[in-house]
Protein backbone atom coordinates (compact mmCIF):
# COMPACT_ATOMS: atom_id res chain seq x y z
CA UNK A 1 0.00 0.00 0.00
CA UNK A 2 1.52 3.11 -0.89
CA UNK A 3 -0.09 6.60 1.79
CA UNK A 4 0.76 9.60 -0.28
CA UNK A 5 -0.17 13.28 1.85
CA UNK A 6 -0.67 15.82 -1.21
CA UNK A 7 -0.04 19.75 0.15
CA UNK A 8 -0.98 22.92 -1.71
CA UNK A 9 2.45 24.75 -0.96
CA UNK A 10 5.42 24.26 -1.81
CA UNK A 11 6.99 26.24 0.11
CA UNK A 12 7.00 25.79 4.35
CA UNK A 13 8.90 27.47 7.19
CA UNK A 14 12.20 25.09 7.67
CA UNK A 15 10.70 24.12 11.00
CA UNK A 16 7.66 22.23 9.68
CA UNK A 17 9.49 21.00 6.29
CA UNK A 18 12.20 19.25 9.15
CA UNK A 19 9.58 18.14 11.09
CA UNK A 20 7.30 16.35 8.18
CA UNK A 21 10.72 14.84 6.47
CA UNK A 22 11.46 13.45 10.46
CA UNK A 23 7.93 11.57 10.55
CA UNK A 24 8.01 10.25 6.95
CA UNK A 25 11.28 8.97 7.28
CA UNK A 26 9.92 6.52 10.08
CA UNK A 27 7.47 5.02 8.00
CA UNK A 28 8.68 1.24 7.00
CA UNK A 29 9.49 0.37 3.77
CA UNK A 30 6.33 -1.31 3.37
CA UNK A 31 4.14 1.56 3.52
CA UNK A 32 5.78 3.98 1.48
CA UNK A 33 4.89 6.81 3.03
CA UNK A 34 4.93 9.95 0.36
CA UNK A 35 4.61 13.94 0.45
CA UNK A 36 4.12 15.48 -2.55
CA UNK A 37 4.08 19.38 -2.52
CA UNK A 38 1.90 20.75 -5.79
CA UNK A 39 2.27 24.32 -6.43
CA UNK A 40 -0.34 26.93 -5.48
CA UNK A 41 -2.25 29.01 -8.01
CA UNK A 42 -0.90 32.30 -8.50
CA UNK A 43 -3.48 34.56 -6.79
CA UNK A 44 -2.90 38.05 -8.87
CA UNK A 45 -6.69 38.81 -10.09
CA UNK A 46 -8.00 35.41 -10.86
CA UNK A 47 -11.83 34.61 -9.23
CA UNK A 48 -11.55 31.88 -6.59
CA UNK A 49 -13.29 28.85 -8.64
CA UNK A 50 -10.21 29.90 -11.30
CA UNK A 51 -7.88 29.46 -8.58
CA UNK A 52 -9.31 26.29 -6.65
CA UNK A 53 -9.96 24.53 -10.17
CA UNK A 54 -6.38 24.79 -11.56
CA UNK A 55 -4.89 23.86 -7.74
CA UNK A 56 -7.32 20.71 -8.85
CA UNK A 57 -5.99 20.23 -11.96
CA UNK A 58 -2.07 19.78 -10.20
CA UNK A 59 -3.79 17.90 -7.09
CA UNK A 60 -5.07 15.17 -9.30
CA UNK A 61 -1.84 14.90 -11.10
CA UNK A 62 -0.46 14.22 -8.04
CA UNK A 63 -2.92 11.43 -6.62
CA UNK A 64 -1.94 7.96 -7.94
CA UNK A 65 -4.28 6.47 -10.04
CA UNK A 66 -7.17 3.94 -7.89
CA UNK A 67 -6.18 5.60 -4.63
CA UNK A 68 -8.69 6.19 -2.17
CA UNK A 69 -8.87 10.39 -2.00
CA UNK A 70 -9.23 11.42 2.20
CA UNK A 71 -9.86 15.20 1.87
CA UNK A 72 -8.48 17.19 4.62
CA UNK A 73 -11.76 19.57 5.35
CA UNK A 74 -13.24 21.94 8.38
CA UNK A 75 -16.40 19.76 7.91
CA UNK A 76 -15.16 16.81 7.38
CA UNK A 77 -15.71 14.00 10.37
CA UNK A 78 -13.49 13.99 13.31
CA UNK A 79 -11.50 11.28 14.00
CA UNK A 80 -9.47 10.56 17.22
CA UNK A 81 -5.88 9.07 16.99
CA UNK A 82 -6.89 5.44 18.06
CA UNK A 83 -9.70 5.85 15.01
CA UNK A 84 -7.19 7.35 12.51
CA UNK A 85 -5.31 3.71 13.61
CA UNK A 86 -8.32 1.70 12.95
CA UNK A 87 -8.75 3.80 9.62
CA UNK A 88 -5.56 3.09 8.23
CA UNK A 89 -5.74 -0.52 9.18
CA UNK A 90 -9.04 -0.63 7.44
CA UNK A 91 -6.80 0.95 4.35
CA UNK A 92 -4.09 -1.70 4.45
CA UNK A 93 -6.39 -4.36 4.68
CA UNK A 94 -8.37 -3.00 1.63
CA UNK A 95 -4.92 -3.00 -0.34
CA UNK A 96 -5.67 0.45 -2.11
CA UNK A 97 -3.26 3.20 -2.36
CA UNK A 98 -4.45 6.40 -0.27
CA UNK A 99 -4.20 9.68 -1.11
CA UNK A 100 -4.57 12.13 1.53
CA UNK A 101 -5.45 15.78 0.03
CA UNK A 102 -5.15 19.20 2.39
CA UNK A 103 -5.31 22.27 0.28
CA UNK A 104 -3.80 25.33 0.00
CA UNK A 105 -4.93 28.78 1.37
CA UNK A 106 -8.57 28.80 -0.03
CA UNK A 107 -8.94 25.05 0.75
CA UNK A 108 -10.19 22.75 -1.48
CA UNK A 109 -12.39 23.01 -4.32
CA UNK A 110 -16.03 22.21 -3.07
CA UNK A 111 -16.80 19.51 -6.20
CA UNK A 112 -13.46 18.02 -5.21
CA UNK A 113 -14.38 17.39 -2.27
CA UNK A 114 -17.64 16.17 -2.76
CA UNK A 115 -16.07 13.57 -5.13
CA UNK A 116 -13.64 12.64 -2.55
CA UNK A 117 -14.01 8.95 -0.72
CA UNK A 118 -13.73 10.54 2.19
CA UNK A 119 -13.58 13.88 4.40
CA UNK A 120 -11.82 14.38 7.66
CA UNK A 121 -10.91 17.54 9.71
CA UNK A 122 -7.57 17.47 11.76
CA UNK A 123 -9.04 20.05 14.53
CA UNK A 124 -11.80 22.26 15.19
CA UNK A 125 -9.39 25.29 15.64
CA UNK A 126 -8.46 26.66 12.39
CA UNK A 127 -4.30 25.95 12.11
CA UNK A 128 -1.54 27.42 9.84
CA UNK A 129 -0.91 25.26 6.76
CA UNK A 130 2.45 24.11 7.50
CA UNK A 131 1.19 23.09 11.17
CA UNK A 132 -1.66 21.23 9.48
CA UNK A 133 0.95 19.84 7.50
CA UNK A 134 2.77 18.04 10.05
CA UNK A 135 0.16 17.48 12.55
CA UNK A 136 -1.22 15.24 9.54
CA UNK A 137 2.13 13.15 9.05
CA UNK A 138 2.56 12.79 12.88
CA UNK A 139 -1.32 11.76 13.76
CA UNK A 140 -0.69 8.88 10.47
CA UNK A 141 2.91 8.16 11.73
CA UNK A 142 1.32 7.57 14.78
CA UNK A 143 -1.75 5.89 13.92
CA UNK A 144 0.88 3.35 11.91
CA UNK A 145 2.79 3.39 15.22
CA UNK A 146 -0.80 1.98 17.29
CA UNK A 147 -1.36 -0.79 14.78
CA UNK A 148 2.84 -2.14 14.81
CA UNK A 149 1.78 -2.33 18.41
CA UNK A 150 4.07 0.35 19.82
CA UNK A 151 3.38 1.89 23.04
CA UNK A 152 0.63 4.50 23.03
CA UNK A 153 1.01 6.47 26.26
CA UNK A 154 -2.75 7.22 26.44
CA UNK A 155 -3.94 3.66 26.05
Amino acid sequence: MKLVVVAVGQRIAGWAQAASDEYARRFPPELHFEIKAVKTEARGSKSLATLLAAERERISAAIPSGSRIVALDERGSALSTLGLAQRLAQWQRDGVDVALVLGGPDGLQPAFKQAAHERIRLSDMTLPHAMARVLLVEQLYRAWSINANHPYHRE
